[in-house]
């Protein structure tokens, strides 16, 4: 038996089935305005920080203010700034600057090979961390540029002895963080991963190694800013080249702005390297790119 079919009832079409609903296509322009204007208020905070902060400095070094610090000689931004003109264009900035560079990158993707797998092990299985985090938390504690004097006795040139103590200091705090994901590791995911046959090697891969990822890379982010602070000094006390040498040797020779100057390069290149594993890590963690 046919059922009856209201008369008014009009006949869907192929463009009626596939048009979304006009509420999901305005909540969906509302949530795309919104980030753009939450990324858009952050910046404008933030250029607007900064410009209060440049502000403040260039009228106390032109007054020379001495109130608690003293600003008499303390170059203003401005000069800094027509420094910069003449020293960012030379070729000996260029190659201190990359030179401190790849002392960072190396000593940086040496202690994360190292760190990150080891880190793993000593969070997941108990015997390694037994036998090797008493070592780890021994030595951790003692600050990389403590090791200038013994890594100059160990290693035959200066470049040698900068990237092993830049691999110090990126090496502790990458270990800590890796360590400390893979103990967060709910123990019932492994439980039910091994009573459904999952091996040792699967579980690492698909259990410890993803859930560990957030913290990993914030190890890796302490890491990176560890690894520039240790190059910086040990670039000042034991280096011939670099951005670390370049200040120190702009203090030596009395100019102030070429002080300030490398100051803002080694800030511009942390947080670039900075930034650049943020961005790896969304890259690697898709599942967290909506928090």
């Amino acid at each position: 038996m046919d059922l009856p079919v209201p008369a008014d009832h009009p006949p869907l079409s192929a463009a009626t089935l596939v048009a979304p609903p006009v509420a999901v296509t305005r909540s969906v322009r509302r949530r795309v305005a919104a980030s753009v204007w939450s990324r858009l208020r952050a910046l404008l905070l933030g250029t607007l920080a900064i410009l209060v902060f440049l502000g403040l400095w260039q009228a106390a070094s032109v007054n020379h203010i001495e109130w608690f610090v003293r600003f008499d000689n303390i170059p203003a931004p401005s000069t800094v700034a027509l420094r910069a003109l003449t020293v960012v264009p030379s070729a000996a900035f260029a190659n201190d600057v990359v030179t401190s560079c790849e002392r960072v990158f190396l000593g940086f993707s040496i202690a994360a090979l190292l760190a990150v797998p080891l880190g793993l092990l000593i969070g997941c299985y108990k015997p390694m961390r037994d036998l090797l985090f008493p070592l780890c938390e021994l030595l951790r504690p003692i600050p990389a540029i403590a090791w200038v004097p013994i890594s100059i006795m160990l290693w035959p040139t200066d470049w040698q002895s900068i990237v092993f103590i830049t691999f110090l200091g990126a090496f502790f705090p990458i270990l800590l963080n890796t360590v400390l994901g893979a103990q967060r590791i709910d123990p019932v995911l492994v439980l039910a991963s091994r009573s459904l046959g999952a091996g040792e090697v699967a579980i690492f891969r698909e259990i410890y190694l993803p859930g560990a990822l957030p913290a990993v890379f914030t190890g890796l982010a302490v890491g990176m800013g560890v690894a520039w602070v240790s190059v910086i000094a040990a670039e000042m006390i034991s280096g011939q080249s670099g951005i670390g040498y370049f200040t120190w040797e702009a203090y030596s020779l009395i100019q102030y702005p070429d002080i300030v100057l490398g100051m803002v390069a080694i800030g511009l290149l942390g947080l670039l390297s900075s930034a650049a594993i943020r961005g790896i890590g969304r890259l690697a963690m898709p599942w967290l790119s909506g928090e």
